[in-house]
């Protein structure tokens, strides 16, 4: 799983990618900060099995705080984008480039309304410009890549007899489209013979698969700034069906940072921190974290962990499973509950084993319920958070 972080220069595109990582990128006040793209391991938060059957876990990968687990995924900070993207503007190739493989998008705008179109300094801009801008480039680019062969998709539909969505889907296969896909959003159209759709028609399609194959979170970044509430709320009116986070990518990033070097105890995501070295924090230290409380009593969190959670479970539905055995949830060197699998939505304990390794998949006898201990089959429906156990031939 690929998530792409957007969105144009200054609006803490990058400071949002290093506060999910934690990883060295360049922040700067000028357009084209990320002109090549970084590619990090942030981590999505899910409540651990291991309380479920009082113990500790050890993970492989990722890390438990206080029972609640953090799994790995990919995420990749793109060049940032200016108007006319689509058209080989600024870095718009490469951008474009860099977003094939993501499988959901987070699109990092300026809520505070202090960058102009162009990442620049200014007052007074309305972010919803950028919610558009953004939407429309992507749009435009999926419309681009069908419509220079539309002429030939058509004739091959009326001469050859090859079925629409298998042209289609053969022409966005780069961006991850596939039949499925097409033939959902060709339903949902309903439209008449594909010989008469207009340039129009032809783009409400490409808007219509860029939807569905590159779903998008939007993050309200700099809430915290004058004017950021406002316009979060504007937002929220605006665009009453996208979701939409409030957030501080640099107070996570404090928090973050704070939290690694043993000062505070900070779980992501939550609405509180601890002060572990109260003896050791100067009076400009204790301003900025009583500030950055004040924040979260308010918002909650700093919305760097949410939308992440959201773009992995709310979007793409995607669920976790733990492995584990009935009489052991070791592996064999020790370790509690190592691994936590992230699963696309209605996987099936099938597609369980062969997450694990393809063996345990090719010589798959049954599967176990490690909480309920009953035995399941290959096509048992899995559920977040469950602990599966797969028997397989020797």
């Amino acid at each position: 799983m690929l998530i792409g972080i957007v969105g144009k220069a200054n609006v803490g595109k990058s400071t949002f990618f290093k506060a999910a990582t934690l990883a060295e990128v360049l922040i700067a006040n000028y357009p084209f900060a990320t002109i090549k793209a970084n590619h990090g391991v942030g981590y999505v938060k899910v409540d651990c099995v291991d309380k479920f059957f009082g113990v500790q876990c050890n993970p492989r990968q990722g890390f438990c705080i206080n029972h609640k687990r953090f799994v790995p995924i990919e995420l990749l900070d793109v060049a940032g984008l200016v108007p006319g993207a689509h058209e080989g503007k600024g870095l718009g190739n490469k951008f474009l480039d860099d977003l094939r493989q993501a499988d959901v998008l987070i699109h990092i705008i300026d809520v505070s309304g202090t960058t102009d179109e162009e990442g620049k300094p200014t007052t007074g801009y309305d972010p919803s410009n950028d919610v558009i801008f953004l939407q429309d480039e992507l749009d435009y680019w999926y419309f681009g890549i069908l419509n220079k062969v539309w002429h030939q998709i058509i004739r091959k539909v009326e001469v050859e007899h090859v079925e629409l969505y298998k042209l289609i889907s053969k022409q966005l296969s780069g961006l991850k489209v596939d039949d499925d896909m097409v033939k959902k959003t060709l339903s949902k159209l309903n439209y008449d013979k594909p010989s008469s759709w207009s340039n129009k028609q032809v783009f409400n399609l490409a808007r219509e698969l860029r939807r569905l194959n590159k779903p998008m979170i939007i993050v309200a970044n700099k809430v915290d700034l004058v004017k950021g509430k406002e316009n979060f709320q504007m937002l929220k009116e605006k665009f009453p069906d996208e979701i939409i986070i409030p957030s501080s990518a640099e107070y996570e990033l404090a928090l973050r940072q704070a939290a690694k070097s043993g000062l505070i105890t900070y779980i992501p995501g939550e609405d509180h921190f601890k002060i572990n070295k109260i003896n050791e924090i100067n009076e400009k230290q204790k301003q900025i974290l009583e500030k950055i409380q004040s924040f979260l009593n308010g918002w909650h969190s700093t919305g760097v962990q949410d939308a992440l959670n959201k773009a992995v479970f709310d979007l793409l539905h995607y669920i976790y499973v733990f492995p584990g055995g009935v009489n052991n949830l070791t592996d064999k060197d020790g370790n509690v509950l190592p691994d936590c699998f992230l699963m696309p939505p209605d996987s099936k304990a099938i597609d369980f084993a062969y997450k694990i390794h393809k063996d345990l998949g090719d010589n798959f006898i049954k599967a176990i319920d490690v909480k309920t201990k009953m035995v399941i089959g290959r096509y048992h429906e899995l559920k977040p958070g469950d602990a599966i156990e797969i028997v397989a031939k020797a």
